[in-house]
């Protein structure tokens, strides 16, 4: 085997592979005839964030298995090209987790014994004891904004100061957050209650802007804001405008939109503390990441296991092509149960029937679970059953005959959470068509694309047109239109609408449906078209 080590990495990485009889592993440098040259014959290359993993560096090598990123973000390997290329994309999620951690620790004290400025006035010869007077972390409130492995790791040391912790994430179970002494609560309830509120969520749709004006005047005065995730998760111009009114007491941040930040309007606010980027960096993390990526490619070129992997299906071309309409069928219908608004999921069931119950079944599932946890950074359908397991959310799949006079395949996908239970059917019509085929007991088949509005109602007349006209008042033009009834007997009937719109609609047109005096509730949905 022949290892590309295209970046420097700690003397443990490279013994992991020098430990291996007979291979040859080439240091970032050792390339007398450049990075292209040494891939010829390469059967394996580890980068760190610097290296651009392209598609025309592939082209360079042939024979090339793995990819594997000593660290989290893959934004420099181009995933797509080396799939088409058969070549398995690894990263380290989670190595870092401790070193994340302790400096969110470390910021939260800073900010509350006011550090840095003790530090600069002692460092000018002064002594300014009067104006240095701190605060305490026993007894405060620490609100965590994402509960994986970085979150965790900030509450099980926030313990020890005697904070009370509470945390928002839709993708922990809370047996979970019990076990780590969290109350789970929603996010406005995270927003209003903390004194102190660390950021460790990924960067998705969801999250971007999280920190914005309105969840800024939300919170408590005085709140300090932590965040070592992702820059884009704040709205800099909210939180500048909060800091100087005295709103927020306080900012760390180790992450900016733009890296390094370039006239920033952080610069010279004295409650904000500012790092490089930092977080995990310490010898500790780099050499942690170094050496799980090392091991993670070295099982893969000796035993084909796969660890971590961004972008690989575990089946043969020929079964791909069979089930790759129910791998997207799956996703899709994960994301619209995602959507309908059920969080802290503690279940997943899967059910297959027809020819679902006789495929191998495993991406299938990946992607229903991917669909579903897609609030979350870096899940993807090789690691989604890992994700979800580490999240303390059951998965359990059973495969059925199909019902006589039913679809030959369908797929259906339960979830159980505190809030209750939800449940949704689907197929796929003519080799290609997503159907939605039953959503919580109500039959209604509508497609599983393109942007929806899922409208649950009392059974009264007048319902349809209403929403038919609000939609037209607001220039919302209407593709199809799906209707189902409650037929469980239970009284007063309900049913569900759901309505394929051209475009996505605001926010005013869903509470301008919610005013229709039997309207139960609304939710968009954005499904790919």
């Amino acid at each position: 085997m022949k290892i590309v080590l295209a970046e420097k990495v700690s003397p443990a990485t490279l013994a992991v592979f020098a430990a291996e009889p007979g291979w040859e592993v080439l240091t970032h440098d050792n390339l007398p005839n450049g990075l292209e040259a040494a891939l010829a014959d390469a059967d394996a290359l580890v980068v760190r964030s610097a290296v651009q993993a392209t598609d025309e560096l592939m082209k360079h090598a042939p024979k090339l298995r793995v990819i594997g990123r000593a660290g989290v973000g893959v934004d420099n390997i181009d995933a797509d090209a080396a799939t088409r290329r058969g070549i398995v994309v690894m990263n380290t999620p989670g190595a870092n987790a401790i070193a994340v951690a302790e400096l969110a620790m470390c910021q939260m004290l800073a900010l509350a014994r006011k550090l840095p400025a003790a530090n600069a006035t002692m460092h000018a010869g002064k002594w300014e004891k009067k104006n240095l007077q701190g605060s305490e972390l026993r007894g405060k409130t620490l609100g965590i904004l994402g509960l994986g492995r970085i979150g965790l790791e900030v509450a099980k040391r926030a313990k020890g100061f005697g904070l009370e912790l509470i945390g928002s994430d839709p993708f922990v179970s809370a047996a979970v957050a019990r076990e780590n002494g969290i109350t789970l609560v929603t996010l406005e309830e995270l927003f209003a209650k903390s004194d102190y509120l660390t950021l460790h969520v990924g960067l998705t749709p969801q999250t971007a802007n999280i920190i914005n004006a309105k969840n800024l005047a939300a919170m408590k005065k005085g709140v300090r804001i932590i965040n070592c995730a992702r820059g884009e998760l704040i709205e800099d111009a909210a939180l500048v405008e909060a800091l100087k009114s005295g709103h927020v007491g306080g900012a760390a941040l180790d992450v900016f939109t733009v890296e390094p930040p370039k006239d920033s309007p952080y610069f010279g606010l004295e409650n904000v503390i500012l790092t490089p980027h930092i977080a995990g960096s310490t010898a500790e993390a780099q050499e942690a990441v170094g050496i799980q990526i090392a091991r993670q490619v070295r099982e893969y070129l000796k035993l084909g296991v796969v660890q971590n992997a961004v972008n690989m299906p575990s089946l043969s071309h020929e079964e791909y092509v069979q089930l790759a309409p129910y791998i997207d069928l799956a996703g899709r219908l994960g994301a619209f149960l995602a959507q309908t608004g059920y969080t802290g999921i503690e279940s997943i069931d899967l059910i297959y029937s027809g020819a679902l119950a006789e495929a191998k079944t495993e991406l299938v599932r990946n992607s229903a679970i991917a669909g579903l946890l897609q609030g979350l950074e870096n899940v993807n359908r090789i690691n989604a059953a890992a994700v979800a397991s580490e999240r303390g959310i059951r998965v359990h799949e059973d495969k059925q005959a199909p019902q006589r006079g039913g679809a030959a395949t369908l797929l259906a996908v339960e979830l159980r959470s505190a809030a209750g239970t939800t449940h949704a059917t689907a197929t796929v019509i003519h080799g290609e068509q997503p159907r939605l085929l039953e959503f919580d007991g109500i039959d209604v088949e509508a497609p599983l694309e393109g942007n929806l509005l899922v409208c649950r109602n009392l059974d009264v007349r007048g319902v349809i047109g209403k929403i038919g006209t609000t939609l037209g008042e607001h220039g919302v033009n209407i593709a199809n239109f799906a209707l189902g009834r409650d037929r469980s007997g239970l009284q007063p009937v309900k049913a569900l609408a759901v309505v394929q719109i051209d475009a996505p609609v605001s926010s005013e047109v869903i509470d301008a449906l919610k005013q229709i005096e039997a309207i139960l509730d609304v939710k968009p949905v954005s499904l790919p078209a």
